[in-house]
């Protein structure tokens, strides 16, 4: 397998599904092997924010923040993906919204 490096302010996302760790950068997908936790540890905090036990979404990228009536928030980012914030994450995301 080749190696490709990534810039940070490229990845639109990182996530974790089957056991595995992508970024999603360009509408390519690439698999990371470090977990979760260990990129979240590493990225910029300004930039990057856990919403979710399985995601990381990269402020830079979002398009758009959806708070709905029921609490939740929907988050569409730069390449049109969808994604929710978790009620545990929430917190989190109006303080970094400055909400």
């Amino acid at each position: 397998d080749l190696a490709e490096i990534l810039s940070p302010d490229d990845i639109i996302r990182i996530y974790a599904e089957g056991g595995k760790t992508f970024a999603t950068v360009n509408k390519k997908k690439y698999i990371i092997r470090q977990r979760i936790y260990e990129l979240e540890e590493q990225l910029n905090k300004y930039s990057f924010v856990r919403i979710s036990n399985s995601e990381i979404i990269n402020l830079k990228k979002v398009r758009n923040f959806d708070l709905s009536l029921s609490g939740t928030i929907c988050v569409t980012l730069s390449d049109s993906t969808t994604t929710y914030v978790s009620r545990r994450y929430i917190s989190r995301i109006k303080q970094v919204l400055g909400l």
